[in-house]
């Protein structure tokens, strides 16, 4: 008898490209479906940087769009942030804020991209808003971001272990 395959859901946000490389390829390997969280407000350019990095500091909420996934379908999701100040991204906040409840009846993990450090820190704010603890995370600093593969397979393979 064949074992029931896991359905599982990447959900990301990404400003600069590197959390979408990232996200993408965990779906790649786990097939899993994908959406990326989207805001209502540009954060192009400088400006949109350091606002970037005041709302994380100050654990703001954003407009962003509406996904219209039912997470319930879904036995893993797996969510990704850019590390902002040391702190989770602020579209990343508000989708985790406002699906808590969903987020709930689903094995949780998460990811994060940084230019240096901060993803403890990070998981640390994600756990605290998901109100427990992640099968997994997986960090990946920019200068990483194209020689990751292995410990992205690593990630997945304790996802689906």
């Amino acid at each position: 008898m064949k074992a029931k395959r896991m359905k599982a859901m990447v959900v990301y946000y990404s400003r600069t490209g590197n959390t979408r490389k990232i996200g993408q390829e965990i779906a790649k390997e786990l097939d899993a479906d994908v959406e990326e969280i989207v805001e209502k407000r540009s954060r192009e350019g400088f400006l949109g940087y350091l606002r970037s990095g005041k709302e994380a500091l100050t654990r703001k909420l954003v407009e962003i769009m509406p996904l219209d996934t039912d997470l319930s379908a879904y036995d893993l999701v797996v969510i990704g942030t850019p590390v902002w100040g040391f702190a989770v991204s602020s579209p990343v906040r508000t989708y985790m804020t406002d699906n808590r409840n969903r987020l709930r009846q689903s094995k949780l993990a998460f990811f994060c991209t940084m230019g240096g450090s901060g993803d403890k820190k990070t998981f640390s704010q994600m756990q605290e808003i998901a109100g427990r603890e992640p099968v997994a995370v997986l960090s990946v600093k920019a200068a990483e971001i194209g020689s990751c593969s292995p410990r992205i397979k690593a990630f997945v393979k304790k996802l689906t272990s």
